[in-house]
């Protein structure tokens, strides 16, 4: 009963290092994951400027059609000069405001307007 016991106390032990341990990697990786699909919706936000000569109408739509690879869970507005683009995975948020802006992985929330 003994050796139970301790083999408890030992089990107990390892789940509270590994625990914390594991939160913190998921926290991570849906941190990356969000940063990454946001800059994979970038070439298709410049691609529609060539296109059109402004970023007015920019949305998920209009991303996709110029490159399917877009994820679905991308925000994206635009106006005549700017556009913002982010992505939530999860709780975590990365959102670029561009052109020519670098990606933001600590963003606190989504996009509402192509300025943020």
């Amino acid at each position: 009963l003994i050796e139970l016991l301790i083999v408890l106390v030992i089990i107990g032990i390892l789940l509270a290092i590994a625990v914390p341990s594991y939160l913190g990697f998921k926290d991570r990786a849906e941190k990356k994951a969000a940063a990454s699909n946001v800059r994979a919706a970038i070439p298709a936000a410049e691609a529609y400027y060539a296109d059109n000569g402004n970023y007015t109408g920019l949305n998920l739509t209009a991303l996709r059609s110029i490159d399917k690879g877009v994820p679905s869970s991308v925000v994206a507005f635009g106006n005549a000069t700017n556009y913002c683009i982010s992505d939530q995975q999860n709780n975590k948020y990365a959102k670029v405001l561009g052109p020519g802006g670098a990606v933001n992985d600590s963003a606190s929330a989504a996009c509402t307007s192509a300025t943020g």
